[in-house]
């Protein structure tokens, strides 16, 4: 070729570059409220409910989908938690919308209870105002006004997450025809007969001053005293005489109501007699005790006594039937209050583990005393000492008005009252404190008790004979059997649920407030809770009921005159007593699925949820009253599935808490980063488990994030112009294109496996993986060099072709997660005002795009291949060589079926080299190896020719074609 002065062309602007207005940055906090604007202008949800409904009776009928639900509580801006939860729920719905679903959602909040009636209180109390001067309905209505301004700021907090569904219609339970169906769902246990009114220890809040359900608690460690107090033996076996049983208790108030001394047959017990003590000491030389022997050494060393003697054995049969004596009795001033027996009896429930082997037994404060008094028939011996701020009650001696914990919370002087007396009376041995695990309302954070007042309850073990047993007669088989009937995600939900409904008591349904729906029943005045005629059963006094709070809310109960209208010309008024406690919230809550999915129109077919989805602490919450009381009034359960999630933790695992300052805000996160990297977050992470999120792992997901929208800015750039005319099928594609589409098919299942089976972790990585590492590392890689320097040659439009569909999949598959990224996507394609990635399906994919020996080929291909580059690399490294492309690497293979498999490909452009020479030989000694890779070497040799200028390959035909500088394939590209 002739020397020519003339410089060489610059052919870049020859090259099909990628083109696109897509930005590398996504400016996500700034853009997605407009996209947030343009669905709403397009009403996307309605559309998608519009189309679904043109199509019912057809062949294209979508089948219902339905997610319910779980009612968040209308008080605060939302926290790390709810963002979590919501957006779960929202890939959910939206995954199975594309999946071909009619996927229905019908946010909802729950309204009424204690932690709004508490700010509406303390708003009283800092104006000076007592809530019992204000007329009932005038407060309910400031508890209303409340709930709605928090609901409203929440639904905006919940939108900017991108959540879909009918916000416009969203369900309230405070709303009219939502407390009319509570309170029919309530008329129900009245009316079949599982509703009884007991008197029975329930924990208690005296702070505020209600009886709270065991999903309202929490537990806290707390400071206690601790006592070990004797019971003279006053009647019983010889062996006993003069001797003194002891416990120990962590709770001294409730001495004064104690009534039984409880053993087990099971435990080995001594008589241990004093012999020396210290000086200061509240036993003396010659006392008797009988005590566990496992714990007898340990209760006298804290009593302070310094020697003793194991006197006897002491059978069980000695200890039954044993009578001992108050420690308060025969007390100057006590009129005789504690002159009773106190019976030793025999209960499974104590232990040696701890204490003296034996448990003071007060049944009006703790479930075990009670139920060893209900197994007896001794409910005649309840007490009722401690009234609602856990204040000793007028009749007590000595300790009246005296509270166990004050208003706030804090320890009041029952305590220590309690311990002087006992002192005085000489009824302790020891004392001392201990800090241990203590019940606390979750609302107020205060401790609570356990008091027996009077309760409204639902019977789970009685028969309710409404016909409905195909999962058992009673409410607890019911519920146990349906356990079984639903899917649980993960398994171990199923076990924790079905664990704590085969133990729990009966539900009480009762509340001692006034914001919430009201029992809605009547007492007979005069007759007792066992009489068959103290609850007033009657059909058309229910219907009154209901009919008035369909019209009024539940404030009809309460409005004046509100008895007389509902029962006069039916029964006499004066005959009866109106009932004013409210049902616990968790019954308005689990009453939910009556009137979202069973009244709505855009319910579900049969009033059954598709699935329930909250956090894992609702085993003991939504999950569980939901079912307590569907099993009550249909005899099943109402979801078909239901979905845990873990709890939010920081990035060392630690709870989040405001005075820790660890808490991450969802809008500061959507405030820096957006709100689609919030929901990348969710989709990264195992939600069955607890999980974490702070400042370093939200960097992380951010470049996950950055990664995959290179990988889509790559393809819309590359699709630039993308005509159907380009089209090339799949059997006329090359291998490498059908490889792609063999992987597609197999990720096709794993998307649609993983969304189906809720697992977003398992969808996401999968995609992620795909996008990243066989496209843009590989795929990608390979393909550019057609893309950019071919002409319209059947390999560039394969590529296109592919990328097209590439397009098409994932952004569907990912448009559930990156909702405002995905939809971002779509537009650049197709953006006309109505169009939205969110009002299409995932597409279909061909099962014949699944070729497994072609798989099984380029496993092999794929292997040789990273030999390659990884021997290329190291003369990168060493300067040998810039890029690859000056290389024309010798490969030697031994498997022939290898070897023959390369030699069936284009194997130089598969390693991005100019060239590529291919030998079976026995590989030489200098060859470089994976030693992973078994049976492949590679000689490194510079590439023989000029560089063509306009693609840069290194190749002996460049300059010898009509456009100067250029290979035959740029030739013949620039001549198109």
């Amino acid at each position: 070729m002739c020397a020519d002065t003339t410089e060489t062309p610059d052919y870049k602007s020859t090259l099909n570059l990628p083109k696109t207005d897509f930005p590398m940055r996504a400016g996500l906090p700034k853009r997605e409220p407009g996209w947030l604007d343009r669905w709403a202008k397009i009403g996307v949800y309605d559309r998608l409910r519009e189309e679904a409904a043109a199509k019912k009776g057809t062949d294209a009928e979508r089948k219902v989908f339905t997610l319910h639900d779980g009612p968040p509580y209308a008080n605060g801006h939302l926290h790390i938690g709810h963002a979590l939860n919501k957006t779960i729920k929202d890939i959910i719905v939206r995954s199975h919308q594309m999946m071909g679903f009619d996927a229905r959602y019908i946010p909802g909040w729950d309204c009424h209870g204690l932690p709004i009636e508490w700010k509406i209180e303390e708003k009283y109390r800092q104006k000076g105002k007592n809530k019992d001067d204000v007329p009932i309905n005038d407060f309910r209505a400031e508890c209303r006004k409340f709930a709605q301004g928090w609901v409203d700021v929440q639904r905006e907090e919940f939108k900017r997450i991108g959540v879909t569904g009918n916000w416009e219609n969203p369900y309230l339970t405070m709303d009219f025809h939502a407390e009319r169906v509570i309170a029919e769902d309530f008329m129900k246990f009245l009316m079949n007969g599982t509703l009884y009114q007991g008197s029975k220890p329930v924990m208690w809040s005296p702070v505020e001053k209600t009886a709270l359900a065991e999903a309202e608690i929490e537990y806290h460690d707390h400071k206690s005293h601790t006592i070990w107090v004797p019971f003279k033996v006053v009647s019983g076996s010889e062996a006993l005489k003069d001797a003194r049983v002891v416990i120990w208790t962590t709770t001294p108030w409730t001495i004064p109501s104690n009534k039984a001394v409880a053993y087990n047959k099971g435990i080995s017990y001594g008589l241990y007699r004093v012999a020396t003590t210290e000086e200061e000491s509240w036993t003396a030389p010659g006392d008797l005790y009988v005590l566990a022997d496992t714990l007898a050494e340990d209760t006298l060393g804290k009593s302070r006594v310094t020697e003793f003697t194991r006197v006897s054995d002491v059978a069980a049969s000695e200890l039954e039937g044993a009578v001992c004596a108050h420690p308060f009795a025969g007390l100057d001033g006590a009129d005789g209050f504690w002159d009773y027996e106190v019976p030793l009896i025999d209960g499974d429930h104590v232990t040696d583990d701890a204490g003296t082997g034996f448990v003071h037994t007060a049944p009006s404060h703790g479930a075990d005393d009670y139920e060893a008094f209900v197994k007896r028939n001794w409910l005649d011996r309840m007490t009722h000492n401690v009234g609602e701020e856990s204040e000793f009650l007028p009749h007590v001696p000595f300790f009246a008005g005296l509270q166990v914990f004050d208003r706030k919370g804090k320890e009041g002087k029952a305590n220590n009252a309690v311990i002087a007396k006992l002192v005085e009376a000489g009824g302790i041995i020891a004392r001392g404190r201990v800090t241990h695990s203590y019940p606390h309302s979750w609302r107020s954070k205060a401790p609570i008790i356990f008091r027996n007042t009077p309760q409204w309850f639902a019977a789970i073990d009685r028969e309710i004979g409404d016909g409905k047993d195909t999962f058992g007669k009673t409410i607890r088989e019911r519920a146990l059997t349906a356990i079984d009937n639903v899917k649980w995600t993960p398994q171990s939900g199923r076990n924790r649920l079905y664990s704590m409904m085969e133990s729990r008591p009966d539900w009480v349904l009762s509340r001692q407030r006034a914001w919430g729906v009201p029992l809605t029943c009547f007492t007979k005045v005069g007759a007792l809770p066992t009489d068959a005629d103290f609850l007033l059963r009657n059909e058309e006094i229910n219907a009154r009921i209901v009919e008035a709070i369909e019209a009024e809310g539940a404030d009809a109960w309460y409005a004046e005159g509100a008895k007389e209208r509902f029962l006069s010309g039916i029964v006499d008024p004066a005959d009866y007593e109106q009932v004013f406690d409210i049902l616990d919230v968790w019954f308005d809550s689990g009453s939910t699925h009556s009137f979202v999915l069973r009244d709505r129109e855009d319910g579900s077919d049969d009033g059954i949820a598709d699935v329930y989805m909250e956090g894992t602490d609702q085993h003991r919450g939504w999950f569980h009253s939901s079912l307590l009381q569907s099993c009550g009034t249909n005899g099943r359960a109402p979801y078909r599935n239901v979905v845990t999630h873990g709890m939010t933790l920081d990035e060392k695992g630690m709870k989040m808490s405001k005075s820790i300052g660890n808490t991450i805000v969802p809008e500061k996160v959507i405030q820096q980063y957006g709100a689609d990297i919030l929901r990348l977050w969710v989709a990264q992470t195992d939600y069955t488990s607890d999980q974490r999120i702070g400042p370093e792992i939200l960097k992380g997901v951010a470049d996950s994030y950055r990664r995959l929208r290179n990988t889509m800015r790559f393809m819309l750039g590359s699709l630039a112009e993308f005509s159907e005319d380009e089209r090339v099928a799949p059997e006329d594609m090359p291998e490498l294109e059908r490889l792609v589409l063999h992987r597609l098919a197999e990720l096709d299942h794993t998307v649609r496996k993983g969304y189906a089976a809720f697992d977003f972790q398992g969808v996401f990585q999968s995609v992620f993986n795909f996008a990243t590492l066989d496209l843009s590392a590989f795929y990608f890689d390979i393909r550019k060099d057609a893309l950019y320097c071919d002409g319209n040659t059947l390999q560039r439009r394969a590529a296109r072709t592919v990328l097209d569909i590439l397009y098409h999949r994932i952004t569907t598959w990912l448009a559930p997660i990156l909702i405002f990224t995905m939809e971002e996507v779509w537009l650049e394609r197709y953006g006309d005002d109505d169009s939205s990635v969110h009002l299409t399906d995932f597409p279909d994919t061909p099962a014949d795009w699944l070729n497994e020996p072609l798989a099984a080929k380029w496993e092999g291909v794929r292997k040789a291949r990273r030999v390659v580059t990884a021997a290329l690399e190291i003369q990168r490294q060493e300067k040998v060589i810039g890029a690859s492309l000056e290389a024309g690497p010798v490969v030697h293979v031994r498997d022939e079926a290898v070897l023959a498999a390369l030699k069936s490909l284009p194997f130089d452009d598969i390693c991005i080299t100019s060239s590529v020479q291919l030998s079976g030989d026995p590989i030489p000694a200098e060859a470089f190896r994976l030693p992973e890779i078994e049976g492949i070497g590679v000689v490194f040799e510079p590439a023989e020719g000029e560089k063509c200028q306009r693609c840069w390959k290194v190749l002996p035909e460049v300059g010898q074609h009509k456009h100067e500088g250029v290979c035959g394939r740029c030739d013949e590209a620039l001549s198109e």
